[in-house]
């Protein structure tokens, strides 16, 4: 089974728009989109949800009022500032927890003298197994403020393998989310390949080179394709100069084309619409991945 990740160093390169090119071009892959902070692939591919389950993800605290006897230890002792106090005498006093503000450490559940504080997982957000257009995707949701430290991306990817194993698909198409953190790393592992997608700026520049530090650091074949890249042709040259100098890979470049905002609005991958440039592009980037 392949496993292709397709991810940026920074947020906005169009790492996307290139994988659901992929998957209408595939025709026959398993999806996972792991950009769970800011899923977006289903906006294209108009995903039918057909499994709905619930994500949790690290704790948070709510105190019990019967068995608080209002000592105010949590108060005196949360550094996030997440206990609330009700004006009142010290019998009538009244704490709570801002679940918003709880950042899960434990520390008033430890030190609270009654025993009056429950530490349940928090309900983080939610992932789904849904069938496109172009094959089954597995994709999630976090609510606002979730928690995200690569559990979800990993859970993501687990479902995917085992519906391509259940499937007999060879091919997994994965959009990672953009940067170089824990979700990122959860993304990457034991991929057969990652697509990294630029812009010919100075920060997509950067961010590329960090992402692939990354990749090299654990040992995944990696390719990089510039998109848009008649917007800074110059940029475009320096950063694929240096890309050969140091005998990395490089699959191709993709034009600026307002077809791709089109074909977005439409709900449709842009190979899906006839005379986008930007779609033979892909196109032609898709068949290097494939060698």
């Amino acid at each position: 089974m392949n496993e292709i990740v397709i991810i940026s160093g920074k947020g906005g390169t169009g790492k996307t728009s290139v994988v659901a090119s992929f998957a209408a071009l595939a025709g026959n892959a398993v999806l996972a989109d792991c950009d769970v902070d800011a899923a977006d692939l289903h906006l294209v591919l108009s995903p039918t949800v057909r499994q709905r389950e619930e994500f949790r993800c690290g704790h948070e605290a709510a105190i019990r009022q019967e068995d608080c006897i209002r000592c105010g230890a949590c108060l005196a002792r949360c550094r996030f500032e997440a206990v609330r106090k009700t004006d009142g005498g010290a019998d009538e006093a009244r704490f709570t927890i801002d679940s918003t503000d709880c950042e899960g450490c434990g520390v008033c559940v430890a030190l609270c003298p009654a025993k009056a504080i429950d530490f349940p997982e928090r309900l983080a957000g939610e992932w789904y197994v849904s069938e496109t257009r172009c094959g089954p995707m597995v994709h999630a949701r976090l609510n606002p403020g979730g928690e995200n430290s690569g559990k979800l991306v990993s859970k993501v990817r687990e479902t995917a393998r085992q519906i391509a194993a259940e499937r007999q698909r060879g091919l997994i198409l994965i959009d990672g989310p953009p940067g170089v953190g824990c979700p990122v790393i959860a993304s990457l592992a034991g991929v057969s390949m990652a697509l990294i997608v630029t812009e010919p700026t100075l920060s997509g520049a950067h961010d590329m080179w960090r992402v692939i530090e990354l990749t090299e650091h654990f040992h995944i074949p990696a390719a990089v394709c510039v998109n848009k890249w008649d917007l800074n042709p110059d940029m475009t040259e320096q950063i694929e100069t240096e890309m050969r100098e140091k005998r990395l890979r490089l699959v191709g470049r993709i034009r600026y084309d307002r077809a791709v905002t089109d074909a977005q609005i439409q709900g449709k991958a842009v190979v899906e619409i006839s005379g986008a440039h930007a779609g033979e592009d892909i196109r032609a980037v898709w068949e290097k991945v494939c060698e």
